[in-house]
Formats: C-alpha cells, structure tokens, sequence
C-alpha cells in the first residue's frame, strides 16, 4: 500500500486532483448563489399574504427536502432530456456540470428559503409597521430594510450551506462528471489501488472545508462587533 501511495503521490496527479477540487468548489458556489435566489423567492412565497404562493413555497420546500440530493440528481440526468426532446423531436443532452448544478441549487435553495424565513420573521414587527408608516410598499420594505438585516443573522447558516454543498458535490459523481471524488476514482482505476487517491481526495475536502470554516469564523467575529 505504501509503495502505492508514494507512485501516486505525484506532481501530476496532486494537479489532477486539484483541478477535480476546483470543479466541485465551483459548483458549490455557484449552486449557493443560484440556490439563494431561489431561497429569496421561496421565503417571499412562504411569508406572501397570498395563500396560493404559500402553498407553492411550502410545496418547494417539503418536496425538495423529503427527498435525497441523488434521487433529484438523477431525474434530472434522466427524466428532463427524455421530456425536451419528446417537445422538441430532437435528442437532447445536458452537461454534466449543469445538470450538477441545477440539482444541487433547486436541493441549496429548499434548505437556504427556511433559512431567509426564519431570519426574516426574526425581525421586529415595529420596522414593518414603521416601513409602512413611511410609505414604502411591502417589496420596497423587503429589499432595503427586512432582507440585509436577515441577511446579516443568516451569514453563519449560509456558510455551513456552502461547506455542505462542497461535500454533496460528490453525489455528481454518479453520472460521470469528473469532480473531486471521480478524479480520485480514475486514479484508482490507474493505478488498480482506489485507498491512496481516495485518501488524497479526503485530503482535499478537508482543505477545502477547514478554510471556509476559518472564514466564517473571521466573518462571525465581524458581524458581531458590528452589532
């Protein structure tokens, strides 16, 4: 096994799978980004004074969170091509990385609109009443009152999303995208020893998780001598 680990302990391969790493930290960025505005829209429905829109939100959410990250990964990869090209009459194939994407920001934005509603029903009902008093119509209120404060309660949460993100990354695996987790499988392919790699690869979400973490803390140190 030692012997293994040192063949594959090289220049290239630790390249190759830092550019597997850089595939799944990008996805889980921008699924955290996309996944927010989601989460915006699916608070606003939750908290809407119209019940059609609540129940849509509700919807969204219990759906999306009652089922398993692979599960809505995989209908994507194979239910939506069937579906547009029976629409269109023309095969259809999506990137693995949107289709990556697309899962894993419909998954972040179920859990991320549960994280906006709670801080936004965290603010005091008076800066409503006072908004209102001033004129200012309930969207106008949202965007420039309720939200940057909700915001500002929700950063720690929405960072533990992200690292949650980088880890469920690995799930695209399945449908042969080369992120993280699969580089380390072609290695192991290779090289006929999957333990090393997968132990690199272990290494490389640590890194990744270790260091968010220490930016959040930084980031929670600041907020909190604002407040």
């Amino acid at each position: 096994m030692f012997t293994a680990f040192w063949d594959i302990l090289t220049i290239d391969n630790l390249i190759y799978l830092f550019k597997g790493a850089m595939v799944s930290l990008s996805m889980a960025g921008l699924s955290l980004f996309i996944g927010l505005i989601f989460g915006i829209l699916g608070a606003s429905a939750k908290i809407s004074k119209n019940r059609l829109l609540r129940i849509l939100g509700n919807i969204y959410v219990e759906v999306i969170r009652g089922t398993p990250m692979l599960l809505q990964i995989m209908l994507i990869f194979n239910v939506v091509p069937i579906i547009v090209t029976q629409i269109t009459g023309e095969v259809f194939r999506m990137n693995y990385f949107l289709i990556g994407v697309v899962a894993m920001s419909i998954n972040s934005g179920a859990y991320t609109t549960e994280l906006i509603r709670s801080g936004i029903n965290g603010i005091d009902k008076g800066q409503w009443e006072a908004c209102e008093t001033l004129g200012l119509s309930r969207w106008q209120t949202m965007r420039l009152v309720i939200l940057p404060q909700a915001f500002k309660r929700i950063v720690p949460p929405l960072i533990s999303e992200f690292i949650t993100l980088i880890k469920d990354s690995s799930l695209v695996s399945i449908i042969g995208l080369v992120e993280l987790l699969n580089s380390a499988k072609v290695l192991g392919n290779q090289y006929y020893e999957f333990m090393s790699p997968y132990c690199l690869a272990g290494v490389y979400y640590l890194v990744m998780t270790l260091t968010i973490s220490y930016i959040a803390k930084k980031i929670e140190r600041k907020l909190a001598v604002s407040d």
